[in-house]
């Protein structure tokens, strides 16, 4: 299989999700990716190296290189190695690379043509500049955690949305910058900026489009009326959701399938507007209906009426279903870890994760030969600037 990116090198100095999803997400669409780690490793790894699923799912794809940045060697070493690579990732503090030496500015002198790629918690300035920011909180300031609740009653959710959309904008920013550089755009378009708050803002967009056209801020059933949602209890447990929307088409089949054609004739519902209306009602009309029949049955009927649904599934259930497994989206399972290949087909291929996620300082040795020679290698490994895992190459007699 062609991959996209082969040829590409990025050199990744992010932790935990969201700038090492991106950056693996490059990887399995051809990117070499170099890891460089701190002497303890990836937080992510959690002191149990490619024994963190966590970690493995982050970061499968990549080679990593253990590289002693808190010593000035060792941002010397980065700093010889990036004239050799097309991108830059970082995710730390604003302010916090550049103090060491590996600012944008820095790598531009050394490498004009590089991409950096810099995702913080909410951006390079601003009250909240230098506050601390994981997952829950993007998700909690970007307003997604009231959307996603009733008013007064706010909730976590049930994943790190925060981190994998920070991940995937990203990802989406250094690609673009990467055909900009290629189509002779200046300097400046190739510093790549992201937070966790403007990521989220991509997942809020419709909300603050509702907020703007009726004044309310919406929570996690204001948007319903307004798309025809519904998500229903069947007789003998699980759940369907409609998504009816304003077609008048989907609504006579859907009234049609479930025995209440009579439904057509009231006008609370004659029109979107009375149905949207008239939501509360109709509602209760629905959930009454789907408790007549299993979950199996409703599939069948609405199948048959071309009525847009969906069982509602757990992840065990999304994971088994058949058309997850046409789609291929799962690496076959590995020491009981299942890895999630990219949500892209090139040529009607799935791009897949080519090599599990390393060991720490795997390929220290490997990588550091293009920058060094073998007794740079071993004085730098025996100084502790850098550590290998790997075993020592064999004396020669």
């Amino acid at each position: 299989m062609s991959l996209p990116l082969k040829g590409l090198r990025i050199l990744d100095v992010t932790a935990y999700i969201s700038g090492p999803y991106a950056s693996s997400l490059l990887a399995a669409l051809g990117a070499d990716v170099v890891k460089i780690e701190p002497p303890s490793g990836d937080a992510f790894r959690r002191n149990v190296g490619t024994g963190s699923k966590y970690f493995c799912q982050y970061n499968a794809g990549k080679r990593s290189v253990v590289i002693d940045l808190k010593r000035p060697e060792g941002v010397a070493l980065v700093k010889r190695m990036v004239p050799h690579f097309d991108v830059f990732m970082e995710n730390l503090r604003p302010g916090k690379m550049a103090a060491i030496g590996l600012g944008r500015e820095a790598l531009e002198a050394i490498n004009p043509d590089l991409i950096y790629s810099t995702v913080s918690g909410f951006g390079e300035g601003g009250p909240c500049r230098d506050r601390a920011a994981y997952d829950s909180i993007g998700q909690s300031m970007s307003g997604f955690y009231s959307i996603m609740n009733d008013e007064g009653n706010a909730r976590l959710s049930g994943t790190c949305v925060a981190d994998l959309m920070t991940a995937v904008i990203s990802a989406t920013g250094i690609l673009a910058a990467l055909v900009g550089r290629g189509l002779g755009a200046g300097r400046g378009a190739r510093l790549v900026e992201t937070s966790l708050l403007e990521a989220m803002s991509a997942l809020t967009i419709d909300a603050i489009t509702q907020h703007s056209d009726d004044g309310i801020s919406p929570t996690r059933s204001s948007r319903h009326p307004q798309a025809q949602n519904f998500c229903l209890l069947t007789k003998e447990g699980g759940s369907i959701t409609l998504h009816l929307s304003s077609s008048e088409k989907f609504w006579q089949t859907f009234a049609a399938a479930i025995g209440r054609a009579d439904l057509l004739e009231r006008p609370e519902f004659a029109r979107f507007p009375d149905r949207e209306a008239h939501y509360a009602l109709l509602k209760s009309i629905v959930e009454a209906e789907f408790l007549k029949r299993s979950r199996a049955e409703w599939e069948a009927i609405l199948d048959a009426a071309d009525v847009p649904f969906a069982p509602v599934l757990t992840v065990e259930e999304a994971i088994r279903h058949p058309q997850t497994q046409w789609l291929d989206l799962f690496e076959p399972e590995s020491n009981g870890q299942t890895l999630v290949r990219p949500p892209w087909r090139f040529g009607g291929e799935r791009a897949r994760r080519r090599k599990p996620a390393p060991e720490l300082g795997a390929d220290t040795r490997t990588v550091m030969r293009d920058f060094l020679n073998a007794e740079e290698i071993e004085a730098l490994i025996g100084a502790g600037v850098l550590r290998s895992y790997e075993p020592a190459p064999e004396a020669a007699e």
